[in-house]
């Protein structure tokens, strides 16, 4: 019998820049269906690459820190955006839509401060 290591599970921050990206195209839908105009546009990409710099640099405890929240926010983020598509084109839940909105940007200010 040998011994062997295990693989390793990818871990689900692999790419943080691509998470933070991905929160964001989450955040300009909501910001549309809450009537919003989004001011971020070529920032957002500025603050994934950022984020994705400082992940690398940052203590594993921090990365960690930095998975557990990213997957929390993802999780609620696409469930807020389900419940708003479910209540149909008709009338948009604008009140809803906007405290997602705000909801997801406190959250990307968060994963910043992670790594920071």
């Amino acid at each position: 019998m040998t011994h062997q290591a295990p693989p390793s599970p990818a871990p689900f921050g692999a790419d943080p820049g691509r998470q933070a990206a991905q929160l964001c195209e989450v955040l300009r839908l909501v910001e549309r269906i809450a009537g919003r105009t989004s001011a971020r546009g070529d920032a957002a990409l500025d603050e994934a690459a950022r984020l994705s710099i400082a992940y690398d640099c940052a203590a594993p405890i921090a990365q960690r820190r930095f998975d557990a929240r990213a997957a929390e926010a993802a999780a609620w983020a696409a469930a807020g955006v389900e419940a708003l598509l479910a209540a149909g084109e008709a009338t948009p839940p604008r009140a809803a839509a906007e405290r997602l909105a705000i909801s997801i940007e406190a959250a990307l200010a968060d994963l910043s401060e992670l790594l920071c």
